[in-house]
Formats: C-alpha cells, sequence, structure tokens
C-alpha cells in the first residue's frame, strides 16, 4: 500500500471533522509518522481489532470501528434474518472514545437491520459474554483493550457462545471489511430514532443482576465467609475501570463487610492518572491501594484491569512487606483451593478438569493431577479454552471446573466464555475466608503449595517492537529461529522443539519429528534438559514478542536460578 497516497486520500475527505483534518495536517512534515498511520489497515483477527486511537488506517478512530462494524453485520446478514433478529450485545469499558465507539456500533447495526443490546454505561468484558449467552445473541462487541496504556483502544467481537470470533467468522468479516469504503461503504442513522424503534435496546440494571446471581451461583464454600467477615478486611480497586461496581457488590453479596475501596481509583477516567499502566501484573498500580492497606491492618488486596477481566492481588508476608503473586501462583492457589472446597462440599464432578494454555506453569498440572483431576492445554487466548469447555460439553467426556492463563485471566462456571475478574474476585475472597479459618494467610497457602506440588518458577519478558519496522523484525525472528534451529539456551542443552506452525515436536539429537495434537499458531517451545521450559511467541494484540521461562527445582532458589540464567539468555536471542 502507498502510504503516502493513503494519506492524501484521507485528508481530501469532506467527513472528517475540523479536529480530524488539523491532526493528519500537523503531521504532514513527519514521513515516519504518517507511514506508521496509513502503511496497513490495522489487522482484524479473532481478537478483533487493537490499536492506537488516532486519525488513520492504522489507528483506532470511528472510521476503522465503522469499517468493522459493517464488516461483522454483513456477516451476520448473510446468516439471514433469523440471526439478524437475535441480534448484538455491545458493552465498553472506561477509554477515550469507548461510549462514542459502542454508540456507532450499534447505530451501524440497527442501520443494517440487526438489533443492538447496548449497555448504558460501561461493564465487565465477562457481562458481555454473560449477555450474549443469556440474551441468545447471535454476536457481541467490546469496546476495550483491556490493560494496555491510555493510548490505545480495541474492538473486540464474540460470537453465539459468548467466546471470541471463531477463525472462520473472523475470516468473513476481515474479508467484507477489505471490501467495504471506510468513507462511503458504512451504513449508520440516528441512535436516538434507533432506540426508540426498537432497534436499539439498552440494557441495565436487569442485566446485572442476572449476571451476579449466576457468580455467587460460582462460589463453592460461602459459609468460611460468615465465620470471619466480622473482623477480616481487604482491599480493592478497579483502576478506574469496569469493575468499580460489581466486584464491591459481590464481595458483599458473598458475606464480607469490610470492603475498603481505593477512593482514588473509583473514579472512571481514561487517562488512568494514578497508575503508569492499568496492568495488575504491575505492582507500581497497587501503590495507593497497599497504603490504604497498612492504614488498615489488611493483609490481601485485589485489583481488577480496567475493562474487570484480568485479576491481579498483593499479599502481606511474613516480614510485613506486602507483595505480589503472579498470575500462574494466583492460578494455583485457585486450583488447589477450588479443589479442596468441592471435595470438602460433595460438589466434585464425575470426571473433573483443569485447563490451562501452553505457557501457563506447569505447577498447575502437578496441582491437578496430584488430586485426581485431569489437566488439558490449549493455544494462548480465552478463546481456546472455550473451545475446550465447548467440546468437553459436546463429548461429555470431561466437565471442567477451573480455567485459568498466567496472565491473571481466570473462569470458573458455565455463565459465561471469557475470562472474568469479577467471579476471579469473589473466589480469591472466599478463598482467604477458607484460611483465615484454619488460622493461615493466602501467603502461608501459596508457601504450602510449593511443598506439595514442587518448587517452580516462571517469569514472562516482553521485547518491544514498535512500529512498521518491529513488525517486519518479529517476523524475520521466527524466520530466523525455524531457519537456524536453538540447541542450547544459555548453556542449557535443547532436547526437543516444538513448533506450534506445523504441530510439530523434533529431538534436536536424532532429528525425529512427531506430530503434536495442537497446530496453527506461531509458536516455538524449547523443552531443555533438566525439565525446563523456553517459550517464544509473538503477542498477537501488541508490537511485542514475548518469552515464557518456566523450571522447577529442588527448592525455590535453585528454579529462580535457572530462571534468570535463560532470562539473562532471552535477551541476547530475541533482539
Amino acid at each position: 500500500m502507498d502510504y503516502m497516497s493513503e494519506y492524501k486520500r484521507w485528508l481530501s475527505r469532506a467527513e472528517l471533522s475540523e479536529q480530524e483534518r488539523a491532526e493528519l495536517a500537523a503531521i504532514e512534515n513527519n514521513n515516519e509518522e504518517i507511514e506508521s498511520r496509513f502503511f496497513a489497515p490495522l489487522s482484524f483477527g479473532t481478537a478483533g481489532l487493537r490499536g492506537v486511537l488516532g486519525v488513520g488506517l492504522n489507528r483506532m478512530n470511528r472510521f476503522t470501528v465503522g469499517q468493522a462494524t459493517q464488516g461483522l453485520a454483513n456477516l451476520i446478514i448473510g446468516g439471514g434474518k433469523q440471526q439478524m433478529d437475535r441480534g448484538v450485545a455491545i458493552a465498553y469499558d472506561s477509554r477515550h472514545f469507548s461510549p462514542e465507539f459502542a454508540r456507532l456500533s450499534a447505530s451501524i447495526l440497527a442501520a443494517s437491520g440487526i438489533k443492538a443490546l447496548l449497555f448504558d454505561e460501561l461493564r465487565p468484558t465477562p457481562e458481555l459474554s454473560f449477555a450474549i449467552r443469556h440474551y441468545g445473541c447471535i454476536a457481541g462487541i467490546n469496546i476495550t483493550a483491556s490493560h494496555n496504556p491510555k493510548e490505545y483502544n480495541g474492538y473486540k467481537v464474540y460470537w453465539e457462545d459468548g467466546a471470541q470470533l471463531p477463525p472462520k467468522e473472523a475470516d468473513v468479516v476481515a474479508r467484507e471489511m477489505a471490501a467495504t469504503d471506510l468513507f462511503t461503504g458504512v451504513r449508520t442513522g440516528d441512535f436516538d430514532e434507533f432506540v426508540q424503534n426498537g432497534m436499539i435496546r439498552m440494557l441495565g440494571q436487569e442485566t446485572d443482576e442476572a449476571y451476579l446471581t449466576e457468580v455467587l451461583a460460582v462460589a463453592v464454600n460461602p459459609d468460611c465467609v460468615k465465620q470471619v467477615a466480622d473482623e477480616f478486611k481487604l482491599v480493592y480497586t478497579p483502576f478506574h475501570g469496569a469493575g468499580y461496581r460489581l466486584v464491591p457488590e459481590i464481595l458483599k453479596r458473598l458475606g464480607y463487610k469490610h470492603i475498603l475501596c481505593v477512593p482514588e481509583q473509583m473514579v472512571i477516567d481514561g487517562d488512568f492518572p494514578t497508575v503508569a499502566s492499568p496492568n495488575p501484573e504491575n505492582k507500581e498500580g497497587f501503590n495507593l491501594a497497599i497504603e490504604l492497606a497498612k492504614q488498615n491492618g489488611v493483609d490481601l488486596i485485589i485489583g481488577t484491569d480496567p475493562d474487570a477481566d484480568r485479576t491481579g492481588i498483593v499479599l502481606k508476608d511474613k516480614s510485613g512487606e506486602y507483595i505480589t503473586l503472579s498470575g500462574n501462583q494466583v492460578g494455583v492457589l485457585l486450583i488447589d483451593y477450588v479443589i479442596t472446597a468441592k471435595n470438602l462440599t460433595g460438589t466434585m464432578p464425575r470426571h473433573p478438569a483443569v485447563l490451562k494454555s501452553i505457557v501457563t506453569t506447569e505447577m498447575a498440572r502437578a496441582a491437578a493431577e496430584k488430586n485426581g483431576v485431569a489437566c488439558f492445554e490449549t493455544f494462548t487466548g480465552f478463546k481456546f479454552l472455550a473451545e475446550k469447555i465447548k467440546e468437553f460439553e459436546k463429548t461429555g467426556s470431561h466437565e471442567y471446573i477451573f480455567a485459568f492463563e498466567e496472565s491473571y485471566g481466570y473462569l470458573c462456571g458455565d455463565y459465561a466464555r471469557d475470562k472474568d475478574a469479577v467471579t476471579a474476585s469473589m473466589l480469591i475472597a472466599e478463598m482467604a475466608a477458607y484460611y483465615r479459618t484454619q488460622g493461615k494467610t493466602l501467603y502461608d497457602a501459596m508457601e504450602e503449595m510449593y511443598e506439595k506440588y514442587g518448587y517452580y518458577c516462571e517469569q514472562t519478558i516482553s521485547i518491544v517492537m514498535p512500529g512498521v519496522s518491529g513488525l517486519a523484525r518479529m517476523k524475520e525472528l521466527m524466520q530466523e529461529l525455524r531457519d537456524t534451529p536453538l540447541t542450547e539456551v544459555g548453556g542449557v542443552k535443547v532436547d526437543f522443539i516444538r513448533d506450534y506452525q506445523p504441530g510439530t515436536r523434533t529431538g534436536v539429537q536424532d532429528g525425529k519429528t512427531e506430530a503434536m495434537e495442537l497446530s496453527g499458531q506461531n509458536v516455538l517451545y524449547y523443552e531443555l534438559s533438566g525439565g525446563t521450559s523456553f517459550i517464544i511467541r509473538p503477542s498477537g494484540t501488541e508490537p511485542k514478542v514475548k518469552v515464557y521461562i518456566m523450571a522447577k527445582g529442588e527448592n525455590k532458589a535453585e528454579a529462580a536460578a535457572k530462571v534468570e540464567k535463560l532470562a539473562a539468555a532471552a535477551r541476547e536471542i530475541v533482539k
């Protein structure tokens, strides 16, 4: 694509507002910025769109959102009137332009003859997944960029089962988008008129109530909360986002009486002014919460990201310091607790299973299998975990009791098909209450996990590769690693290489190759001597390459030393 011609085309369009035109005019002498905005359209995949806000073909704006919505509308129209009448649920988070993009999407669908069910204000991502299933919608749209920095927004599409759009349907949307002119090919109309004639239906408290009823039903042993509710305090922060109402509400309904919310971060603000990044993985974001916890003698802090699908926690350790737990650690704690609680309450299904992604700790497998629960792996992304849940429903071979990813996403229950920070917050609080009845903290429980299941250590390294050159480098890197396979990493021998693109596992010594169950993803997984794993995966939603290191040792120090050694090697390999 000739990016300069596309830039000039946009500048000439009458559809641009004066502000939009001024934004483009301001970069006329900045060739690099023009190329960044116009070198190619934002890529639409099973995760939808995600990008920096701004005017341009490769940016999130009303034109690119409109084109995506028209593409989705055309997919649904192709399915006939029955699909059109089922409608599309639409939610959004606290980011800049999220409400505007949501209203625009609803209007485009309505103008295309498709009913839209639009939430009346920001809502957690999992509530959208629930609403699709609850109302029998054909699809869903969520305007969110999850935990990305404030400059970003995104457009996630869900299908009728409440999971993210499958590849087949995503390909149709992408083709329809390519055939739709951003300026002239998008249908629209008056939002208020569509509300009046019933083509747009507003969703409110009635949907919240139905959702919270389902979430509360996931609680396994809520009686333990009653035993400690009078004295147990916890701190919660929504990081200026969509969890601000429903997370405190579900904790109250669970039985908690002392929920201290961080007041500065209960303010809905797309600038996320109190944090460098609204990501519950980063301890810095919890600084205000930690201060509040110190003032009130609290040893558990829960935080949810702006669209309330990821959950992070901070605990007080033995020395009184506040420490963050990784997504892997929280996941293992929850697996162990859910199994324990289901056994205690007699609610364990006949063929239980735990689900995790290929880059999630092997400690999860140990925790499941040691307790007689099967453990299955999928590719990274909750859409793949949702596919496995769907497979279990069809075959009846297993019933999943918990699913999670190392990136702080957890799901339990049958009401939704995406990670849910509302349910995760509730289960974490229930689990903390259970251990309090045993005279223990969650920190004590985590220490016990290592003694029960072994000493595991993990680290995820993200190497940012921005811009057009970054995308090219990401492709080059993966090709180089395939053309010249690694035989050692940080002085540790590679025993096997799993290439998840063709779905093969190859022995480095003998060169023998065997087929794997999973294929079709750009992931290289190195099995190293001593049971350590080294995984390289370009991110599907951000301009970065992720390296996952997973090790096991005889003790904590040995496992950590293995990870540290490989982390240094990772930065030499991925550059």
